[in-house]
């Protein structure tokens, strides 16, 4: 299983996870819906639960995934500030490059 994040969404998880409340949670990303081909994700800061598993990334983020879902492998998870500021996570290697 692999996780990328970029430069850009490393910046804004980690100021995320070093907020006192947030001590002891980790970024899970998981499927919003999925339909056909391709899937749209959600993320969240919580611990993992009894089917999750923590994937390390080159970033010093650890992600929370289900391994149960194939759509969850490779996916990348950026932080645009345009057109739109926020977070879009897709999965190139399952053919997810974007929402539509």
């Amino acid at each position: 299983m692999s996780v990328k994040i970029t430069r850009n969404a490393a910046k804004v998880i980690k100021k995320e996870l070093d907020k006192e409340e947030n001590k002891g949670l980790a970024l899970k990303v998981f499927i919003t819906h999925a339909h056909g081909d391709h899937a749209h994700y959600g993320l969240d800061l919580t611990k993992p639960g009894e089917n999750d598993t923590v994937v390390s990334t080159d970033k010093d983020i650890d992600v929370i995934i289900d391994l149960s879902d194939p759509f969850l492998n490779g996916v990348k998870i950026d932080y645009l500030y345009f057109p739109e500021e926020g977070f879009v996570i897709t999965n190139p290697s399952q053919g997810n490059h974007g929402d539509h």
